[in-house]
């Protein structure tokens, strides 16, 4: 659902609040509602400073949340993020310019040991002792500071499986570890699903779209355990995952999913 048609849905008695952690998305989330039918505030802050944002509007309580963890495309191609290896770019992966440690940082100082659980732990990759040791090895000659070469490094130290070209790229994971470390992803959304639930008004709505493994089993775990505690209700048995259509307009959507809970009183 696009900004202009949830604005819609609030309506005139409503406001419509929003957080990124990015400034340059909140500049074009206020242009897209600039002539929005409902009130709208929007706040350059993460997930787990949503009970500071619900104080900031005097609010007790909402009765919609809905999280969005994916990382938009403007982000994934723009070189000062530093997201990607398709093109040669300064290796930061910062989405919130209030974060001090960037990823050259992290692959630069962290203990192999360290490195390697961070790989296997976040994205799960099975190779992540032998990229640790390349990239030790590797910042020993010199330091590690662009896309490219970090990619390359992650790529020599995975083993080819036969001559069949692979589904992704090798050094996808790796990528994919050390910006949710760098972006705090994980605890950051521990945070809101703590939270976020206590603000729903009773009938309220809190849904949360996930892209990998592991921000997926957080979410359903979370919402598990709120609709045993009794005051809230599934709405989601099993998660809601792109249509047909939606994929073949936007091919990035193939691995989300949305679980949502309400609560009942």
């Amino acid at each position: 659902m696009k900004l202009k048609e949830i604005a819609a849905k609030v309506g005139a008695s409503g406001m419509l609040v929003g957080l990124d952690v990015d400034p340059h998305n909140l500049e074009y989330a206020k242009e897209r509602l600039a002539d929005a039918p409902c009130a709208v505030r929007l706040f350059h802050a993460n997930f787990s400073e949503l009970p500071e944002v619900i104080k900031e509007i005097g609010a007790s309580g909402v009765d919609g949340i809905l999280a969005d963890l994916g990382v938009s495309t403007n982000q994934l191609f723009d070189e000062k993020y530093g997201l990607s290896f398709s093109s040669v770019m300064p290796l930061d992966m910062r989405l919130d310019p209030r974060i001090e440690s960037s990823a050259t940082d992290a692959v630069n100082t962290m203990k192999e040991k360290e490195l390697a659980d961070l790989l296997f732990n976040l994205a799960q990759e099975h190779y992540s002792r032998q990229v640790a040791r390349k990239i030790v090895e590797a910042r020993k000659i010199s330091p590690i500071t662009t896309t490219d070469r970090l990619a390359d490094i992650v790529r020599s130290a995975i083993p080819r499986r036969g001559g069949a070209p692979q589904k992704i790229d090798p050094a996808t994971r790796t990528f994919l570890a050390l910006r949710m470390h760098v972006n705090q992803e994980l605890e950051n959304l521990s945070a809101l699903l703590e939270a976020g639930p206590g603000f729903l008004n009773p009938g309220g709505t809190m849904a949360v779209i996930s892209f990998q493994s592991m921000e997926d089993r957080l979410v359903k775990q979370a919402y598990r355990s709120a609709e045993q505690a009794g005051k809230y209700s599934l709405l989601t048995k099993k998660p809601i995952t792109p249509a047909e259509g939606e994929l073949a307009s936007n091919p990035r959507s193939r691995s989300a999913k949305l679980r949502a809970i309400r609560k009942v009183h």
